[in-house]
């Protein structure tokens, strides 16, 4: 799993780091990881448009001195580039009238045929120029080649900013583009050389990350429980600014060592650290309540985890309303799972969200637990 482009500063670092944890928590495989040697840098020129086709928007054939541009990477399949669209749609709606240009370039996509379709679910949640990228003569995408493999930028999505001067002015994950950011560049004021200093400063913070990730994979493959805790001590001490983490971490450990008590106690301090924060108490009780490999689940806890979430953002998020569902639905309240769960259902963003919510609901008024093993 790559999370390329995330800052601890950034106002969604604290997204990033529930994603971190439940990769994690499901097997998936821990969030660090070393970047390639880059040859494409901040301050450089942008490399040229190289697009298969057009799936929307009118074609762009270079860039023009006066413009300045977004070029994203993205695929279908990719959960985070699907949770970063409306953000990015969003900025470009607000600053496409002072010459903004956003263009998302699908890479890396086993079935192009499926892009157009997806763009037409997400509608007003995607209205920026969409291209595929061009694989006739580069079985990876002649784009993907001379920006991200070029930039040392492995994973998606990640996004480029071209400037004024058609230059390379800022490159990270679309979620941390913020108004302020749009502004210092359209304004004239962004100091490039200082951006690259940051940008250079968080990879090589990233390459230690990745380093100690792969210390702390081997030590837990092993069981060597004290080992694997020396190395969070490490990974808390090589970035303190971030606390989510190393907690985290000493979960998944308590969990493969099976010390449930102790976990749960951890997860509810946690909670309780962080009472503010919808996504941390959705994504902790999230995991209670699907994660495969428990043997033992506090579903109290998660239901009183899915309740702040639900409460934090008015019962309104169609995902943490999903989550209450499951955790009534396991604490034995099948009639409030299935309101809690047809509120869900109401409140979806898209086609496939409702598809996925409707088939959720069929299984609660079967009086079963959902299949949530491919999610």
């Amino acid at each position: 799993m790559r999370l390329i482009g995330y800052r601890p500063e950034s106002e969604n670092f604290m997204k990033m780091k529930m994603r971190m944890m439940l990769s994690v928590a499901t097997g998936l495989g821990l969030a660090w990881s070393a970047t390639a040697a880059a040859t494409l840098k901040f301050g450089d020129p942008a490399p040229k448009l190289q697009v298969g086709n057009w799936v929307q928007g009118d074609p762009v054939k270079g860039f023009e001195k006066g413009k300045v541009y977004v070029v994203e990477f993205w695929a279908t399949w990719c959960v985070p580039c699907r949770e970063s669209i409306p953000h990015l749609n969003a900025l470009y709606q607000q600053f496409k009238d002072k010459g903004v240009v956003v263009i998302g370039v699908d890479c890396q996509e086993d079935n192009t045929a499926g892009v157009a379709p997806f763009v037409k679910t997400m509608g007003s949640n995607m209205t920026y120029r969409v291209a595929l990228d061009d694989k006739s003569k580069d079985e990876n995408g002649a784009m993907f080649t001379t920006w991200m493999e070029a930039s040392g930028m492995e994973g998606i999505p990640t996004a480029f900013i071209v400037n004024q001067q058609g230059v390379i002015a800022w490159i990270g994950h679309p979620q941390e583009m913020t108004e302020k950011l749009f502004n210092a560049i359209l304004g004239g004021h962004y100091d490039i050389a200082k951006a690259s200093a940051d940008f250079d400063k968080e990879q090589a913070m990233e390459k230690e990350m990745a380093e100690l990730s792969s210390k702390l994979d081997v030590a837990m493959s092993a069981g060597k429980w004290d080992e694997a805790n020396s190395i969070v001590d490490q990974i808390a001490k090589a970035d303190p600014e971030d606390t989510v983490s190393p907690q985290a971490l000493r979960m998944e450990i308590l969990f493969k060592q099976k010390k449930y008590d102790e976990a749960y106690k951890l997860v509810a301090s946690f909670s309780d650290a962080h009472p503010d924060e919808a996504k941390v108490q959705d994504g902790l009780a999230w995991m209670l309540v699907a994660r495969p490999d428990l043997e033992k689940r506090d579903t109290v806890l998660a239901q009183k985890l899915a309740e702040r979430a639900n409460k934090l953002t008015g019962g309104k998020d169609p995902g943490m309303l999903e989550t209450l569902a499951r955790a009534q639905f396991m604490n034995g309240k099948k009639e409030d799972a299935i309101a809690t769960q047809q509120k869900a259902l109401a409140a979806a963003a898209n086609a496939s969200q409702k598809a996925t919510l409707q088939a959720a609901l069929t299984s609660y008024q079967d009086g079963k637990l959902p299949d949530v093993s491919g999610n």
